[in-house]
């Protein structure tokens, strides 16, 4: 038997706040929704340039944030020019961990996901 990596679900409280981070830290664009009538949920698949997706989940009788943890769960993405990701989140400011001997940094959208940042691979600055 083979499988297919589809997508992983990150639940989220501001679906607005999620979109537009996603779409200016990662590029990542709405692929397709499902929205039922009785509202109480949206479900908003995302892409960057591979068909990978990440679903993000909104509940609308959620209440506060949502418990990750210690955050030791990521999702980890290649960018193709690390120097002009780095120089934009950290304008964002959403950076939360850097690790400098590795090459790699985290950052951590409005819900406090932990995303790791990646160079190319043909580019790997990891020793």
């Amino acid at each position: 038997m083979k499988s297919k990596m589809i997508h992983i679900n990150f639940h989220i409280t501001d679906l607005d706040a999620s979109l537009n981070f996603y779409q200016k830290a990662l590029g990542l664009t709405e692929y397709r929704r499902h929205a039922p009538s009785h509202g109480e949920f949206v479900l908003v698949y995302l892409r960057g340039k591979d068909e990978f997706e990440l679903e993000l989940t909104w509940n609308r009788d959620k209440v506060g944030k949502y418990e990750l943890g210690d955050n030791e769960t990521h999702l980890a993405f290649e960018v193709d020019d690390y120097g002009v990701a780095h120089k934009l989140h950290k304008e964002m400011g959403c950076i939360s961990y850097e690790n400098l001997e590795m090459g790699i940094y985290f950052i951590v959208d409005p819900d406090n996901h932990w995303l790791e940042i990646l160079p190319p691979k043909n580019k790997e600055v990891c020793k």
